[in-house]
């Protein structure tokens, strides 16, 4: 059995987003294993499959320059301006290795981004986009005929050095304030995969909120935007140029106050019209855009 590893994210979005890939490649025959330090796999012969998601050291580089018997899933770090020249985003890796990298067939770069187009990106060569996606295996559709709450929201500020989503957050969900709408939302909260299954579920519509860079962007998509399909079946969501492309189909609010309008539109909608959107969109999500499908992507790089 072929070993995957996959780095441990304890916290935020990257632990449920990795979660969600563990139990696909476990799905798909392999052993995932989480490892929190290159030192907890630094006695393997490589003879595996791994996804590294922060390769910013001479020691990762040694991990790959190793791994010439395995396929190594890559993921580069480095971001663009002005979010670029905050500490967090920017990549230590020396140019020489970047260059190695470059020119090893055993490795595929990956990101979560459509990075084709994005002059930051270029010096990566080929980067793979493979988009977040739907966890079909921890997450399970709940019998929402009969709806709990009109709109659901499940976040947190998610600080990317910059603190934008928080004032985001709080406008949007602030816009409901006074409207007749029964809703439901957790924020910093860390509520488990059975709460958020079950308030996703048992909503008329689930909201979307991006960040401020992928609405300047318009390149990656939020892991809420399948969850909320694929368990509510109704998404309001910002417009991310990207989703456009991936869900052409669906309407996007530009401000707070287009999105308030688009929830109360779904929400007046006769019941047997909800209930062909949500099947619509439901089907979308589980037929191309689950973890399921994004390992098979790579398994076919």
């Amino acid at each position: 059995m072929k070993k995957i590893y996959i780095r441990n994210h304890a916290a935020f979005a990257g632990k449920w987003i990795y979660e969600g890939f563990y139990a696909a490649w476990k799905s798909r025959g392999f052993l995932p294993i989480y490892y929190n330090t290159l030192d907890e796999i630094s006695g393997d012969n490589y003879d595996l499959m791994a996804i590294d998601h922060d390769i910013q050291t001479s020691a990762h580089l040694e991990v790959i320059r190793r791994s010439d018997r395995a396929y190594l899933f890559v993921q580069p770090t480095s971001f663009p301006k002005p979010w670029g020249l905050h500490p967090n985003f920017i990549s230590q890796m020396p140019e020489q290795f970047r260059e190695e990298v470059n020119g090893l067939p055993n490795v595929h770069k990956w990101s979560f981004a459509k990075t084709q187009e994005i002059e930051y990106y270029s010096e990566w060569g080929d980067v793979e986009t493979v988009h977040l996606a739907y966890d079909s295996l921890n997450y399970k559709l709940e019998d929402n005929s009969c709806y709990e709450y009109d709109v659901c929201y499940v976040g947190g500020w998610a600080d990317n050095g910059f603190n934008e989503k928080r004032s985001i957050i709080l406008e949007h969900l602030g816009k409901f304030k006074n409207s007749s709408l029964k809703c439901a939302f957790s924020v910093n909260r860390g509520i488990s995969h059975e709460q958020e299954n079950l308030l996703l579920s048992r909503s008329k519509v689930a909201l979307n909120i991006h960040d401020a860079y992928q609405r300047s962007l318009g390149l990656d998509l939020n892991e809420r935007t399948f969850k909320g399909l694929a368990l509510s079946g109704i998404l309001v969501t910002d417009n991310v140029r990207v989703f456009s492309e991936v869900f052409p189909e669906i309407p996007t609010y530009q401000s707070s106050s287009e999105m308030i309008d688009l929830v109360g539109h779904y929400c007046s909608l006769p019941e047997h019209e909800l209930a062909d959107l949500r099947q619509f969109n439901q089907k979308k999500v589980l037929e191309n855009h689950t973890y399921i499908q994004r390992v098979n992507q790579f398994l076919n790089l």
